[in-house]
Order: structure tokens, then C-alpha cells, then sequence
């Protein structure tokens, strides 16, 4: 089976790209692969270090105002759309598959009117202007968040499945994570904003820890992102009189390696509201204080974070709102509450999708069929 997948720009968008292709190469026998993208986007480097093919479009997102830069969009998707058209004839896939991201705009229209199967994927809860337009020609929409099913009321068929996850997250006993962590009864928490980090997220959470580190009532594990968040977020213990070496049961780290392992022992997550951590957080039952980024477009991280709390696994604190105060209640409130831990955990369990690998591929493939 030949599949040629489009979606890029950011991880959140060619992650959950990878994990299918993955996933079908280990249950098909024949299977052959390649992506196309864009030459400003992450999958430059993801998709060959992940040992598939990449082919380059031009193509650029629309801006949420009429522009230059609006006008340089439309202008370009002719050549896009033509550009698709070539490889799709080139490669002959079996099907096309599009996981958001305005790359995969073009590639899916042409193999649509090509009359090729299509399949989009949108991890999150407010689907992206490429993925609502796209389910007017796609064959099938598949969504990683059920609240997203209500903006796509024009697509042919909707379909929930979740979001993909990495195997290696649904591997790992909690009980044996908190063994090799070296951890006592006290809650645990685990705290990151991202890979690259999140200023004000940071030194909310570090300003926080800071006011209950000679408390300790908890182990706390804190991964800052790079772009030298870490230097920051060690410079605000300094500056509010705390020296981390008085206290082992608090760690700092730029990035947390070993996030399968933290997150398995957590009892509590503290974290922003991407896709791929909510899919992860519910696949093996976490609560979360969820923070969603205000820098993302249109806002779906707070969407993402809604659904989650909605359903009873999540609280959420809006950046805006960050406060010691506001942190601590909320975080104490869950924390110190057995009762409420246990609800909550239960409460994410229920919205996860642990098997979402095997329920997406198992939609392409009837379309294949």
C-alpha cells in the first residue's frame, strides 16, 4: 500500500503524521511512504531523520486579515495545487492522508479531484481554516477531540478515533515509574510548558514552587524548554531566596527525557493544552492544571483544555489569571485530596484513546479497501 502524507509547519501537525505512518508500517506488509511539506517547516528535519522521503511545495498560511501577504497566499495555490498534482502522479498512492497544517490544503484538493481517497486528521478541538475547508472534499474526517466534530458540519463523514500516541507512553507501569524515580507517598507533580519553554508560564510555576518548597508536601519535577529558560527560571529561585540544593525533593531541568517515565509516576500534570499532551494525559489517566498557550491560532489550546476539563479531568487556569495564589489553591485543591485525585483520574481515563493508532489506520484502510 502506497501513502502519501501531508501536514507540517509545526510538531503538532507532523507528529501525529509520523505515529500513522509508523503504525501502518508495522501492520502492513507493503507498505511505502513519502511526505510533502514545506521548506519553512519543521519536517524539513523530522520527516528524513525519521527515514521517510520529503517532497517540497510552496505554500503559505492564510493571515487572519486581508493583506499582502493574503493576497502572495492565493496567488500561490495554483502552482501548489499543480505541484501536488505532479507528485501525486508521480508517486501513485493508494490514498492521501492530511493532518492539518496549510501545506496539506493543496495536496489534498488535488488528490480529491483526482479522485483519489482522502483522509484528514485534526488533533484538536477548534479545527484549523486548511482542515474546515478540506472536509467539504476529504472522504473522511477523522478528530482526536469529539468537541471538534460540531465545526465541521459540512464534511461527508466524521469519525472520533483520538489522537496518537507514542507506544512508549502506554508501556510503563506507574508503580515501577515511581520505584525508579526514588519516590516516597508525597503527591508528585510534574510541570512543563513546552519544549522551548513559556516565559510567563515559567515563572508563574516558579515563583509557586518557590512558595511551598520549605513546605514539603511535594515531589516536584519541572522541565523549563530551552531558548535558555532554564538560566531564567534558576535565576527566579535566586532572586526569591531559595536555593534548590536545600531541597532534593524539587528538580529543575531544561527538558524532561524521560517523559514517559514522569509522566507515569505523576500525580498531577501541570502543563499547556497541545493535542499531543492532552492525548497522553488521558491515554493513561493523568488530572491536569492545564494552561493553555494564548499565543497559538485561534486560541484551540484553551478549546483543547475546555474539553478536557469538561469531562471532569483537567482544571484550567488561563495565563491571564496565573497567580501564586490562583496556582496553589488550584493545585492544593487536587493535590491534597485523595478523593478528588482519584475522580479525576478516572475522568481522564474515560476521555482517553489509548488504541488510536489502530482506530485511524483501521479507517484508511476501508477507504484503501
Amino acid at each position: 500500500m502506497k501513502v502519501l502524507f501531508s501536514g507540517g509547519g509545526t510538531a503538532g501537525h507532523i507528529n501525529p503524521a509520523l505515529a500513522i505512518a509508523n503504525h501502518l508500517k508495522d501492520i502492513c506488509g507493503d507498505f511505502e511512504a513519502r511526505f510533502v511539506g514545506t521548506a519553512e517547516g519543521l519536517e524539513v528535519g523530522l520527516i528524513p531523520r525519521s527515514g521517510y522521503p520529503l517532497d517540497l511545495i510552496k505554500v503559505h498560511g492564510f493571515e487572519r486579515k486581508l493583506s499582502f501577504g493574503t493576497v502572495k497566499t492565493v496567488a500561490e495555490l495554483p502552482a501548489a495545487v499543480a505541484a501536488s498534482k505532479k507528485i501525486i502522479k508521480r508517486f501513485k498512492p493508494d490514498i492521501v492522508v492530511g493532518t492539518g497544517g496549510y501545506v496539506c490544503g493543496p495536496v489534498l484538493y488535488a488528490a480529491a479531484k483526482m479522485k483519489i481517497p482522502t483522509f484528514v486528521h485534526e488533533s484538536n478541538a477548534f479545527p484549523g481554516i486548511t482542515v474546515k475547508i478540506l472536509s467539504r472534499y476529504a472522504d473522511k474526517v477523522a478528530v482526536g477531540i469529539e468537541a471538534a466534530k460540531q465545526y465541521i458540519p459540512k464534511a461527508r463523514e466524521v469519525v472520533y478515533t483520538g489522537n496518537p500516541v507514542r507506544p512508549s507512553i502506554l508501556n510503563v507501569d506507574s508503580f515501577a515509574a515511581r520505584r525508579r524515580l526514588k519516590l516516597d507517598s508525597r503527591p508528585f507533580i510534574v510541570i512543563f510548558g513546552g519544549s522551548l519553554g513559556a516565559r510567563d508560564f515559567n515563572a508563574a510555576m516558579a515563583d509557586w514552587i518557590c512558595s511551598v518548597a520549605s513546605s514539603g508536601k511535594y515531589n516536584i519535577l519541572m522541565g523549563t524548554g530551552k531558548l535558555n529558560q532554564y538560566d531564567k527560571v534558576m535565576k527566579r529561585f535566586s532572586d526569591n531566596g531559595v536555593n534548590l540544593s536545600s531541597f532534593p525533593d524539587i528538580k529543575i531541568s531544561e527538558y524532561i527525557y524521560d517523559m514517559d517515565i514522569a509522566m507515569n509516576a505523576a500525580d498531577l500534570v501541570v502543563s499547556r493544552a497541545g493535542a499531543s499532551t492532552l492525548a497522553e494525559l488521558t491515554a493513561i489517566g493523568k488530572p491536569a492544571v492545564l494552561v493553555p498557550s494564548p499565543y497559538v491560532t485561534d486560541n484551540h489550546q484553551e478549546h483543547n483544555a475546555r474539553a478536557i476539563e469538561s469531562g471532569g479531568g483537567a482544571k484550567v487556569i488561563l495565563e491571564s489569571e496565573l497567580s501564586v495564589e490562583r496556582i496553589d489553591k488550584t493545585i492544593c485543591d487536587i493535590a491534597d485530596n485523595p478523593t478528588k485525585l482519584a475522580e479525576m483520574r478516572k475522568a481522564s481515563a474515560l476521555m482517553g484513546v489509548p488504541d488510536s493508532a489502530d482506530k485511524i489506520c483501521n479507517e484508511i484502510l476501508k477507504l484503501v479497501k
